[in-house]
């Protein structure tokens, strides 16, 4: 198959290295950590600064089965509820099983969580869709970046090097097909400015999630989806995009506003808040045994029906009977957001919205972090490891970070030796995908949230369809120039593209997938993945595939599991 990979200058630049990590949340640091610790020399390269991804936000917590009266297999049992029958139970039980054991390791790294005055143990919270209080939290509200705080300190310590302000481009094949690297923009001065190369026989994706393909998001401006789109370019396979988790309850900052928006824990609703509308009623109560802390698509798709019945553009979460004293020392986090923003916690009810916030989908890997392309791992949010099926168990996150994290490395350190790969002659003329101009962003912002947001329907998701097709075909005639913007524009359309052409095919409401048009779950028909790959090959024989753009591929697997030994 032709290679396939964004325009962009010849690599000016090279490093050599054993292992290359893109990313620098808790999935890539720690990655990088334990590859360290096995004796590999690793380059780890990050987007923006060290603490600028997606981890430092996380507010709620570590879930892990650590409390008196809790096991593996409760943590399992709700996660695979929360999943709505698309987890692959291997996986799952992997993350149960060893996250234990991963979550003291990572004290033992030096992160700080909160405990007991009295007893010395780590306090844990609940939060939605857990029967039992198994959320770990560090600072109150501010777990994310104690953890990341952790990890940026140990990988200095361990003198890992590193590339800050980079944007990772396209992976770098040998004559066999296997990872060999990859290109990437360092946006920066001196011997490493602009377009270079690492070259390494192991590549780690860890460049978390895609929340920016929406207008309102929990995420952080660089969460553009280039991991994903780096991936579907290899060749690799990628699956459940379509179910994107709306975080219920996001700030509400006006119908207008965009990019990132303020978090409301999770966490706030599980020590006692309540949704509440305009009225003051409990609308939740009689919805779901857990009433507030159903699993997130059900309370986020309660506050819409909600908002739809009154005609409303938002609902509230009250914590008014918390008093000042539990705002201030549980969650100063979300207490000074409230109060940034015009809103006292203590007196005033709090206006939410649900705004997307986490992928559960990705690039498929199995048990070991493996992708379908040789060399290639992925872990945390980029990667779909079939732990959270059709909807996130809240905290969840962090967890799987950690532990497929330790098992690519684990992996990667038991490989055979290889010789340090160079980048190989081309055989034909790679298919450059056209650049967007960086205006394009936007556009694709408001088109995937008014299509393929929280409601989903037939017409609207063919609308989308439309409308990405449109903005596509802006860059034929002139193809934009390559820069950063650029860049992320064009990868911002590919996994929109992936999502909605998937979101169209599931005709059916499961988990964060919500079709208006389908709004019964169909275990006969739609108890499994699509997987996607990126061709340059026609797709079928009567529709050959344009020159200018490669095509989607989709297959389905024959069911919920996803994992198969690669060699």
């Amino acid at each position: 198959m032709t290679a396939i990979r964004l325009g962009a200058p010849a690599p000016g630049w090279v490093l050599d290295t054993d292992v290359v990590v893109v990313g620098s949340g808790v999935a890539g640091l720690t990655a990088a950590l334990r590859c360290a610790e096995a004796g590999l020399r690793v380059t780890v390269v990050t987007k923006a600064n060290f603490d600028d991804g997606s981890t430092r936000w996380a507010q709620g917590g570590i879930a892990a089965a650590l409390g008196d009266g809790d096991s593996p297999e409760q943590h399992l049992a709700d996660t695979l509820v929360a999943g709505a029958g698309l987890c692959d139970e291997d996986a799952v039980r992997t993350l149960v099983t060893e996250g234990p054991a991963a979550v003291r390791r990572l004290i033992a790294t030096g992160a700080a969580f909160d405990t007991d005055p009295a007893t010395g143990a780590i306090e844990l919270t609940r939060e939605g869709g857990h029967h039992r209080r198994r959320i770990a939290h560090a600072g109150g509200d501010a777990t994310g970046a104690e953890v990341s705080r952790a990890l940026v300190q140990a990988v200095r310590e361990a003198g890992i090097e590193t590339v800050e302000h980079a944007l990772v481009l396209d992976l770098i094949k040998d004559a066999e097909g296997r990872a060999a690297g990859v290109t990437l923009h360092v946006m920066g001065e001196g011997a490493r400015d602009g377009v270079g190369a690492v070259h390494a026989p192991a590549v780690v994706l860890a460049t978390g999630g895609m929340g920016q393909v929406f207008s309102a998001t929990t995420n952080p401006a660089v969460s553009t989806g280039d991991g994903v789109a780096l991936a579907l370019r290899a060749g690799a396979e990628v699956s459940d995009l379509e179910f994107v988790q709306f975080h219920p309850t996001v700030m509400f900052l006006g119908p207008d506003a965009e990019g990132q928006q303020p978090l409301v824990s999770e966490a706030v609703r599980g020590e006692g808040a309540h949704l509440v509308d305009a009225g003051g009623v409990r609308f939740m109560v009689g919805q779901h045994e857990l009433a507030e802390l159903a699993p997130r698509d059900i309370v986020a798709k309660g506050i819409t029906r909600r908002m739809r019945e009154q005609g409303a553009d938002h609902m509230y979460l009250d914590g008014r009977h918390f008093g000042a004293e539990m705002w201030k020392q549980r969650f100063p986090t979300i207490f000074a957001a409230c109060r940034a923003h015009g809103f006292d916690p203590v007196h005033d009810l709090v206006p939410v919205a649900p705004a997307a916030h986490y992928a559960s989908g990705g690039v498929v890997t199995d048990l070991r972090g493996r992708t379908s392309v040789p060399g290639l791992y992925a872990c945390g949010e980029v990667a779909c490891t079939g732990v959270h099926g059709a909807n996130r168990l809240a905290s969840n996150s962090l967890l799987e970070g950690l532990v497929f994290a330790e098992r690519i490395a684990a992996d990667v350190a038991a490989a055979p030796v290889r010789a340090e790969p160079a980048a190989p002659e081309e055989k034909s003329p790679p298919l450059e995908i056209p650049l967007l101009p960086q205006e394009a962003r936007a556009d694709i912002q408001r088109v995937m949230t008014a299509g393929a947001g929280v409601l989903r329907s037939a017409a609207s998701l063919d609308g989308a369809a439309s409308a990405l097709g449109a903005i596509r075909d802006t860059a034929r005639p002139a193809p934009a120039a390559p820069c950063v913007e650029t860049w992320e524009a064009t990868n911002l359309l590919l996994v929109a593209e992936v999502l909605v052409e998937c979101a169209g095919r599931r005709a059916e409401t499961r988990g964060s997938h919500w079709r208006e048009d389908h709004a019964d779950r169909d275990d006969a028909r739609w108890a499994r993945h699509f997987l996607v790959t990126l061709t340059s090959e026609p797709v079928r024989p009567e529709s050959p595939a344009d020159p200018a753009h490669p095509a989607l591929a989709v297959r389905t697997t024959a069911g919920t599991a996803f994992h198969r030994e690669t060699p």
